[in-house]
């Protein structure tokens, strides 16, 4: 792994994406800090980086497609497709929406056509319990046959999100944890 820009795709999480307040996170647990990725994976620096980051762990896997769950994978997937197309092996991004549309074509999922049976990752931003990972795997098993490759999140909170996963049948990946984000500022 290029560890020159993980140590910076590290720095800017740790000193723009980490609020130190109380908060509910989407699972509706409570905690004493907020991770937001969208203010990095929005940024052109973090999305770059980011984009980076996962190329690395998903080239090896041969995936055709990377998409995940509307909002946290949104900003993700759209880098990653770029990178890849500029690095000449591009992978497709698709979208997964929370509910259906209830107009036009109606899809849950949208992007460009994938090839029957084609190899995807799925991602996230931050997993907690990995319910959003979990919902994106549920909605691409029901309504296509592609085959779930790699399950990856910028961030794992390590808050049940890999257990659960693992129940399900998936390897959870992540680029960094809960803990390397909060190390510098010695509060775990």
């Amino acid at each position: 792994m290029d560890t020159s820009a993980r140590n910076r795709l590290l720095a800017l999480l740790q000193r723009q994406a980490v609020a130190r307040r109380e908060v509910v996170l989407s699972s509706g647990r409570r905690s004493n800090y907020y991770i937001d990725c969208r203010c990095i994976t929005l940024s052109a620096e973090g999305a770059f980086l980011t984009a980076q980051m996962m190329l690395e762990v998903l080239l090896p896997c041969k995936v055709h497609g990377i998409g995940g769950l509307t909002l946290g994978a949104d900003p993700i997937v759209s880098a990653v497709a770029a990178l890849s197309f500029a690095r000449h092996t591009p992978i497709q991004a698709f979208i997964v929406r929370k509910a259906s549309k209830e107009h036009g074509q109606r899809r849950s999922i949208e992007g460009p056509s994938l090839p029957s049976g084609a190899r995807v990752a799925i991602v996230d931003d931050v997993a907690t319990t990995g319910g959003s990972l979990l919902q994106a795997i549920q909605r691409v098993q029901e309504e296509t046959d592609w085959q779930i490759a790699r399950v990856l999140c910028l961030v794992d909170r390590q808050e049940g999100a890999r257990e659960r996963l693992g129940q399900a049948g998936f390897d959870l990946n992540s680029i960094f944890t809960g803990q390397d984000l909060l190390a510098q500022t010695g509060e775990q």
